[in-house]
């Protein structure tokens, strides 16, 4: 029997939705603490795992600062994200944002480069997951890894947010009993005179050495780690109260996703302070050497084990379930081909979208490397999150004229301008391949826009005659 006020609340949230020019379609059923459950499986609690070694040896022993560095970088943007997601409680994250806050062409442009992010994601995990497979299981084929978990993922994908949330609340236990333990070997090695032999603020802090070289290190580290807290905006429309929850939930991921990533790198850097000394490959698998360090080969195999599983499953669940609804958004604008705005009649999920990015994801992550891959992601992330925060300052300042008192000047230029310098700045040190790629990118965007909107005359049917 349905419960009265859900129902009511419900309804009020499809009405909602209606004003924006859209119909209640996909299953609608969220929580506040199944979006945090989802952004921080997104983002992953044990993300430092895959990178640590070498973002230990370019901050010179400083990570957890680096990681403090970039949660404070991003935090501007996560803020921008909540001020849209309260004023637009719909699906497509930034493509819709910018879109209703600056126009449509301008959204198009910025969800064509989200989209960059959001394809290619699942493809840079999906190698990071073969890689750590046939570590453990040496001489077994690597692309049988990519292949099984695609087939997985993209199912579960079909079937829906009602069967990947049993699954996400399963691997987030898992991921915490993993950092209790690791937190706890690890000190009980330093305590016992392993690694630094004592505790210290070495990894937080070292006088001299903190230069602009190292914030822009930071910020780059938390283009690439924190992403994935913007995922959770494309649930809008699967989410109870979205105009509230989805803003809440955003920061809450973050602030977990934060503690855990400096109370992790704290002692894996005590653990090996000598990290001048690494090699290459050591520098690689760092954060597993320190584990055999701590608990042995049987602890080391757990924690990769652990790191298939989170990553392979939930994390890249959780990406291309981000990216599906994104391309369900735009083709249901028709700004791409109409078909990615089906929903499939049982499952009310957008079922091509969901077959499509694993389609994709397996293509690319078959013949492009981790290092291609990787600067992908940041350059297509980094790209919309600039352009999400100049649409908060327009719609708000200058559109709806919000300026009247310093909260207002606050929340509406200091904080989205701040993002927008920060993330401009990470934007001067990609390498040329970097830049010719996602202009090349831009820039097919920008004409599929101009021709499927008969230069910029045209906008999507859900804009005719409305004013938001």
């Amino acid at each position: 029997m349905s419960n009265p006020a859900q129902s009511s609340s419900l309804s009020a949230d499809s009405k909602s939705l209606e004003k924006f020019g859209y119909k209640q379609e996909l299953r609608r059923g969220l929580g506040l603490w199944d979006v945090v459950l989802y952004g921080v499986l997104f983002m992953v609690i044990i993300a430092p795992h895959s990178i640590w070694g070498l973002v230990q040896q370019d901050s010179l022993g400083m990570s957890t600062l680096v990681y403090i560095v970039g949660f404070v970088a991003i935090f501007f943007t996560a803020l921008s994200y909540v001020r849209m997601s309260n004023r637009f409680p719909i699906a497509g994250s930034v493509y819709s944002y910018v879109q209703r806050g600056i126009n449509p062409h301008v959204g198009f442009i910025s969800g064509w480069l989200i989209l960059l992010d959001y394809c290619i994601t699942p493809a840079l995990l999906y190698v990071m997951v073969a890689n750590w497979g046939t570590m453990l299981v040496p001489g077994s084929p690597w692309y049988l890894w990519v292949i099984v978990f695609v087939l997985f993922n993209t199912f579960v994908n079909i079937r829906g947010i009602s069967m990947t949330r049993g699954i996400d609340l399963v691997i987030f236990i898992i991921e915490i009993l993993a950092v209790i333990a690791f937190i706890a070997l690890g000190t009980n090695f330093i305590l016992g005179g392993g690694g630094a032999g004592e505790f210290n603020a070495d990894p937080l802090w070292q006088p001299g050495k903190v230069d602009a070289h190292f914030l822009a290190a930071g910020i780059s580290i938390a283009a690439l780690n924190f992403l994935g807290f913007d995922g959770i905006s494309t649930l809008a429309e699967e989410t109870n109260r979205p105009e509230k929850n989805i803003g809440r939930g955003i920061l809450i991921a973050l602030g977990i996703i934060i503690v855990c990533f400096v109370a992790q790198t704290y002692i894996a850097s005590l653990v090996q302070p000598d990290w001048a000394s690494w090699t290459p490959e050591h520098a690689e698998n760092a954060w597993f050497y320190g584990c055999q360090m701590i608990g042995g080969d049987l602890f080391m195999n757990i924690m990769l084990i652990i790191n298939i599983v989170a990553i392979g499953i939930a994390n890249i669940m959780n990406a291309q379930l981000a990216a599906s609804r994104l391309l369900y958004s735009m083709g249901r604008d028709k700004v791409i081909p109409a078909i990615f705005g089906k929903v499939h009649p049982k499952y009310q999920t957008p079922w091509v979208g969901a077959i499509f990015i694993g389609a994709v994801a397996l293509v690319l992550s078959l013949v492009l490397t981790m290092a291609d891959l990787a600067t992908l992601v940041n350059f297509g992330a980094l790209a919309s999150f600039i352009m999400l925060n100049f649409a908060v300052f327009w719609f708000f300042f200058v559109r709806e004229k919000q300026r009247r008192t310093v909260g207002d000047w606050v929340k509406f230029v200091v904080c989205p301008w701040l993002g927008i310098i920060i993330l401009g700045y990470v934007f001067t040190g990609f390498d040329v391949m970097t830049y010719a790629l996602g202009v090349s990118w831009f820039v097919i965007g920008f004409i599929i826009c101009a021709v499927k909107s008969r230069g910029f005359k045209e906008v999507p049917e859900a804009f005719k005659n409305l004013d938001v």
